[in-house]
Order: structure tokens, then sequence, then C-alpha cells
């Protein structure tokens, strides 16, 4: 498979949500970009259906650059219920999501992957709150377990303000975790301007996603997201802004929402790769 695009570029296989890798593989080709970053779990979970993957992509000149991980029990039906069920904040599937990470390393280490993204749920805004210490702590051990693997993680970024977010980072002081910064989601969660929490989070880049939305007019409801390049994302302004902090990282393309995915990822390309710093 040829690489016809940018070579920082690729696609999240979640947006395609395959359900065998001759699927995933085969939507590659049509996107023309070699690149993934994988979702662990289906690979975790259907060992049998999975299993030859990493054997495809050396076939088929396909790099994984990152993997990313969803936590048991998310629901994203309102701004409400993902707020109290997202990330490994919840105590009651705690215990599960802990396993999933610890299982998701080997999963990673056979991949030779060094990065692992996902969503650590809302961080409290204030040290104060109950929950600051609980998820302080989950994170450290999610981060100790994967750092003595040489394995980085990466927050989402967008559930909570640029500020809150490299508060917490501040204080947890990890080297091997970051941020996975998403400019759709700062956007969609209504929390701040994305070239604006680029700079507050400069120093915790570890990749970034290239996903658009519109924001909310509504406050507590979602904003919309939309193909790259149609939405409120200043593009221009981000690629320059990560030029000028010396990130030299990949960005992955992710799609959520829309029934044509394999289009939308495929205008997104045509998009991001004349922006995207040499």
């Amino acid at each position: 498979m040829s690489d016809s695009t940018h070579g920082r570029l690729a696609v999240c296989s979640w947006s395609l949500q395959p359900e065998t890798p001759e699927a995933l593989l085969h939507h590659l080709r049509d996107i023309g970009i070699p690149r993934v970053q994988i979702a662990l779990d289906p690979i975790r979970e259907n060992p049998s259906v999975w299993g030859k993957y990493v054997e495809l992509c050396e076939k088929q000149g396909v790099s994984n650059v990152s993997g990313m991980m969803v936590t048991v029990g998310e629901d994203y039906t309102t701004m409400e219920t993902i707020k109290e069920t997202g990330g490994v904040v919840p105590d009651a599937t705690w215990p599960e999501n802990f396993k999933h990470f610890k299982d998701n390393i080997q999963v990673a280490k056979d991949m030779g992957l060094e990065l692992v993204t996902f969503h650590a749920g809302f961080l409290p805004h204030e040290p104060s709150d109950p929950n600051f210490a609980k998820l302080m702590d989950r994170i450290r051990q999610i981060g100790e377990l994967f750092g003595e693997h040489g394995i980085r993680l990466g927050f989402e970024t967008g559930q909570e303000t640029a500020e809150t977010l490299k508060a917490f980072l501040d204080q947890l002081a990890m080297p091997n975790v970051g941020v996975n910064f998403d400019p759709a989601n700062m956007i969609l969660y209504d929390k701040g301007d994305p070239i604006e929490a680029l700079e507050v989070l400069a120093p915790y880049l570890k990749q970034c996603h290239i996903k658009d939305a519109n924001r909310t007019s509504e406050a507590g409801t979602w904003g919309e997201e939309v193909t790259a390049g149609t939405g409120q994302v200043d593009w221009d302004a981000f690629f320059k802004t990560l030029a000028a902090l010396g990130y030299q990282g990949d960005f992955a393309i992710e799609r959520e929402a829309g029934d044509q995915r394999v289009a939308d990822i495929i205008a997104a390309k045509n998009f991001a790769t004349p922006l995207i710093p040499a």
C-alpha cells in the first residue's frame, strides 16, 4: 500500500468500526493512508479475529502509529450522563477498567506501540474536589504501569478547560503522561478556544486529532461534529501554532459522526495535507 499523502497523517480505526482486520485494511486502501491509530479493545476482546492483524499490516505496508482504548460503561446520551460514567472516575467500573488497561499493555507491546490514548473522564476544576485526588491516584497507577513498558499515555482533550488539564498534569508530574489534542472536542464540549488551548498544553502534546465541529448555542448540550474543514476550528492557525511550538508528532484523522466516514476521512486528508508543516 503506497503512502499517497503526508507521512504524518494517520486514520483512527475506531472511526471506521471494522469488524475484521481485512475490512480495516480495505478502508485504508480506499482512503490512501497506510498509517493507523488502532483501537486496542477489539484486538484484546477478539484475538481469534484480530490475531493476524500485525502480520497483515506488515504484508501490506501499514504502520500502527499509536493505540487508543475506551473505558467500560461510557454513556454519551447527554453531557450529564458522560460526566457521570466516563473515563476512570466511576467507582463501579474502575476494577474492570484497570484490568483492561493492564491487558491492553500487552496488546500495545505486541504491536510495538509507544503511545496509547483515552478519555480519562471529567477532571475536577478544584483540587479540593474529592474526585480530584481519586482521579490523580488512578491516573498515576495507569501511568506507572504503561511507563514500566516504555509506553506513553495521552489524555483526550475537551471534557475540561486547557487550564484545568494542565494544572492536573503539572501536579501529576509524569513525563510519559500527556495530551492527545483534539481541537473539535474543545468546541463540542464548549471548553474554550482550541488555538489558545494548544498554547497552554504545549509542554504535554503527544499526538493531535484532525476533527472539526460547530459550537452549540444551547448551554449544556453537545456541539455538532462536522467534516474537517467545514466547522469552527481555525485550521490555518492550528497548524501554524503547532509549527511555531515545534510539534513533530502525528495527526490522526478521527470521524465519530455521519454515515459516510470513509468519504469524510478522504475529504479531511485532502483538506489537511497541504496545511501540515513539512
